[in-house]
């Protein structure tokens, strides 16, 4: 490689590995303080409280609008795959296990990046521009254990919640639409779904959806707390927060997915 080539090459990678890094030196510190809160009780509860009523309040209708159609183009797409391999009858545990596997905290771990994760980003990086975190900091006050630690539990616990809300509105959807729509008879649709589906799928799904919050929330407190240059800079902080939680959401999924698969077996890992 000619030396040119490298010296643009070099500072072009430094940055990217530097934010994933700094990244990781911050949930190091969110974890350390989950682990100092609790263990001085003096975990900030009633922050938690009301930051999982605010999440629960403006996540759950666009999950909901989410899971219903995606629920339609599911039923529609493995119900045509069905029939041209001649597995009709197995329609329903497909359906189910692409949903509960794979769908459901996906579609929860979304809409908490973009709509849940937006926000925390966009408080944390208006506190910063006001200077607020910088007097907690001279204070001697624990920003994170403070402002990122609640989120972050409350963030976990609407995961959960919603991911279960979500899981059960795109079975009904594909229920419905298999039935009404490609003539299946309900009592086999749902057999399938008992034959093949296990109580380890549901536990999958939720660890899944935990997980994903995690990330949502330490990325979003991350980038809010590292936001700079007015209103501007607080606006690039969160489109830059919900990028990055979207692809380390999927990358995320993929090597959950591949662990369960190798550890655990089954269809549809």
């Amino acid at each position: 490689m000619p030396a040119t080539s490298a010296a643009r090459v070099l500072p072009a990678l430094a940055r990217p590995l530097g934010e994933v890094v700094g990244l990781l030196r911050f949930g190091r510190q969110v974890f350390a303080a989950v682990l100092t809160s609790i263990g001085s009780r003096r975990f900030p509860l009633a922050e938690t409280v009301l930051q999982t009523w605010y999440a629960i309040r403006v996540c759950t209708l666009p999950a909901l609008a989410v899971s219903v159609p995606f629920g339609i183009i599911l039923a529609l797409q493995v119900g045509v795959l069905a029939q041209e391999v001649g597995a009709v009858a197995f329609t329903g545990a497909g359906n189910t296990l692409a949903v509960v596997r794979q769908a459901s905290p996906l579609i929860t771990a979304l809409m908490l990046s973009g709509v849940a994760g937006s926000a925390i980003c966009a408080d944390l990086g208006s506190r910063r521009i006001r200077e607020e975190i910088d007097a907690m900091e001279v204070m001697g006050l624990p920003v994170v254990e403070r402002l990122v630690v609640p989120r972050m539990f409350a963030i976990v616990a609407v995961a959960v919640l919603l991911n279960g809300v979500v899981m059960f509105f795109t079975i009904i959807t594909t229920l419905g639409v298999s039935v009404v729509l490609q003539d299946l008879p309900p009592g086999s649709y749902l057999a399938s779904v008992t034959t093949l589906a296990q109580l380890s799928d549901l536990w999958l799904s939720l660890t899944k959806a935990a997980i994903f919050a995690v990330i949502c929330a330490v990325v979003a407190s991350y980038k809010g707390l590292r936001a700079g240059g007015g209103p501007t800079g607080v606006g690039d902080a969160v489109t830059s927060a919900v990028v990055t939680n979207f692809v380390l959401l999927f990358a995320a999924n993929f090597v959950i997915s591949q662990v369960h698969s190798t550890f655990a077996g089954g269809p549809i890992g």
